[in-house]
């Protein structure tokens, strides 16, 4: 059950979001076929194979890799829905599922984000761009059936895997879909902006235990420690050295992360995007606007292949948190907030199996209908569709944090707010208790009015707009700061403080007043000793104003008329991230009780927030 739980947690794709079917449905329609397929080092690769039973045509290959296994396994084990929805899955194609290297029933070493050869030299050099072609190769000479074109899909994990697929360069790879995909592991899930993302500690060991031999069953345990109420346990159990007690020496994600605290080679040579450049098949990035997972991936994704590449390259962000858009419910609500009905659906039918019958069964001809942005607006609740992301009717604006405004205007005469930070007692990122150990997804929406009103959190907002605001992009927060001590966490929110007279929603939060909602639009954290370099760390100056800039990931949300933007700052998010001992030492991870202590920290008033403002 445990092993569900987290596989349902990272790898959240239509074959863990069981769609309205019945287990036999698939067998029906489909045979199945296990093969281990060689790569080109000797190792096997366990692959399960889907073939639609009516052999009168051809069909394309829709292929995901993954480290989440392959199940069920056996011949005669039949997923309850297989590819990436029921409407691909009715309108034919082959569809296959690969353990990838060192998982599950294939042969190797595990790597975590294995990182990408450019240039191999001998047969022993493989990554997962010389897996991927090795199994392409293999099907499109040995699949019955098949039409010579195939696509690659995966969310979360297999997301990256789909990313990476871009790499191998094998012709017949037509068309790609990297969904909530992990880029960069020291700024997506574990790490933001260089701080340790600590409710994801207790997933570490599915990622940092290595199997011993094939195996359908989990080789991996996760840590029991005995309470629900995650704030509680980690404030009691101090450093994260104190941590060590629950995983022993063989979980080596646990010790990497200790190991490797800021963005040294080890990090670096395992992201994907530097490598994206010269893309030829045709890619559809998809994520959430509230994915507590991988936001960072999606879009950094589409911006590096933008830059670099002439392929057909196009995003597609809705109103979901991790995966959501593979799931077939009939509400769109994340937290309290409630988007809209058959949002995925929509997705679904409309969006994902027109890029995929265009480019894999159509081969690219005839009319493409999908737009190079198609977009949702968490805040008008509708679909946009842009030629190009950011619109190009948007623009930057500035707003300065001056006394508790947000405003236009510019009031540099040195003055600041300032709060205590107190390591003893930190800053809660959600009010819910009975948590789940990982990362909540209601949180991304979250009502902040509990932050707002503790004196450890800033709060700086406009007046009630006179009219609808809409933000479209990147928001980049540029603040002017000092604290007493010598390193500091910053975590910027910005919120939207909805009117005295807002409806009750009664079916989505039948508990909850409405009334002054502040919903969390989008929010991001830099670890202080970070602010001028990922790779080489230093400590502040204390009590000396210092500039902190904080990228904010895109929003397209719209403020609506009678509305208000807020900006909340506090030092601690805990237990999202870990706690800063805001005393400057060389490894977070090895830091010692004595090392935390409460500061002082400032806000000046020539900070500002700008916002990407559609015009």
């Amino acid at each position: 059950m445990k092993k569900l739980l987290f596989i349902a947690f990272f790898a959240i794709t239509a074959t863990v979001f069981a769609q309205d079917n019945t287990p036999s449905t698939v067998g029906e329609h489909y045979t199945k076929k296990e093969v281990s397929i060689k790569m080109r080092d000797g190792n096997t690769l366990f692959t399960a194979i889907y073939s639609p039973k009516d052999a009168s045509k051809k069909y394309p290959i829709i292929m995901q890799r993954t480290p989440y296994s392959c199940a069920p396994y056996g011949a005669t084990e039949f997923k309850k829905s297989i590819g990436p929805s029921e409407t691909m899955m009715k309108e034919g194609y082959i569809v296959v599922y690969q353990d990838v290297r060192g998982r599950w029933m294939s042969d190797g070493l595990y790597d975590n984000m294995r990182a990408f050869i450019p240039n191999k030299k001998e047969k022993t050099q493989v990554d997962e761009a010389s897996d991927t072609y090795d199994t392409i190769d293999w099907l499109i000479k040995n699949v019955e059936n098949n039409n010579g074109n195939v696509g690659v899909w995966g969310i979360s994990y297999p997301g990256f895997y789909s990313t990476y697929s871009l790499l191998s360069n094998h012709p017949a790879l037509k068309a790609v879909s990297p969904q909530a995909c992990i880029s960069d592991f020291f700024f997506d899930d574990f790490h933001h902006n260089g701080a340790y993302l600590l409710s994801y500690w207790k997933a570490t060991p599915l990622f940092g235990i290595q199997k011993t031999e094939k195996t359908t069953k989990s080789w991996y345990q996760l840590p029991e420690v005995g309470t629900k109420d995650d704030y509680q346990f980690y404030l009691d159990a101090g450093p994260l050295s104190n941590l060590d007690k629950y995983y022993g020496k063989d979980n080596e994600f646990w010790q990497q992360l200790k190991d490797h605290s800021s963005y040294d080679d080890f990090w670096q040579k395992r992201g994907i995007l530097q490598h994206l450049k010269n893309i030829k098949p045709a890619v559809m990035i998809v994520g959430g606007w509230f994915d507590a997972e991988d936001l960072y991936g999606p879009l950094n994704t589409y911006q590096a292949i933008e830059k670099t590449s002439k392929n057909y390259n196009t995003i597609v962000m809705g109103p979901w948190s991790h995966g959501d858009w593979a799931r077939n419910s009939a509400t769109a609500t994340i937290g309290n907030i409630k988007f809209g009905d058959s949002i995925s659906g929509f997705y679904q039918k409309n969006i994902e199996a027109n890029f995929f019958r265009h480019f894999l069964k159509d081969n690219g001809k005839g009319e493409n209908k999908l737009p190079e942005a198609y977009v949702f607006d968490t805040g008008s609740k509708d679909w946009k569709t842009y030629d190009v992301w950011p619109p190009k009717n948007a623009a930057k604006e500035s707003f300065y944090l001056a006394g508790n405004k947000l405003s236009a205007t510019d009031k540099k005469d040195g003055a600041f707010q300032e709060f205590i930070s107190d390591p003893k007692k930190p800053v809660p990122f959600t009010e819910d208790i009975n948590q789940k150990g990982i990362t909540p997804r209601k949180y991304m929406t979250d009502d902040q009015r509990f932050a707002a009103r503790r004196p450890d959190v800033l709060v700086f907002e406009t007046e009630r707009l006179t009219e609808a605001t809409t933000l479209a992009g990147e928001i980049l927060a540029q603040l002017q700061v000092s604290t007493s001590g010598t390193d500091s966490d910053w975590i910027v929110k910005v919120i939207d403080v909805f009117p005295d007279d807002e409806p009750e929603t009664a079916d989505v939060a039948p508990y909850l007043k409405m009334s002054n909602y502040h919903m969390m639009v989008r929010s991001e954290v830099m670890r202080g000793r970070f602010r001028n370099s990922f790779t080489n760390p230093e400590p502040f100056v204390a009590n000396q104003k210092t500039a902190v800039n904080i990228k904010l990931q895109d929003v397209m949300h719209t403020f609506k008329k009678g509305h208000k933007i807020q900006i909340q700052i506090q030092s601690t998010w805990f237990p999202l991230i870990d706690l800063n001992p805001q005393t400057y030492v060389d490894n977070i991870f090895y830091a010692k009780p004595e090392d935390f202590k409460k500061q002082t920290q400032r806000v000046y008033d020539d900070s500002k927030i700008i916002f990407t403002v559609v015009k």
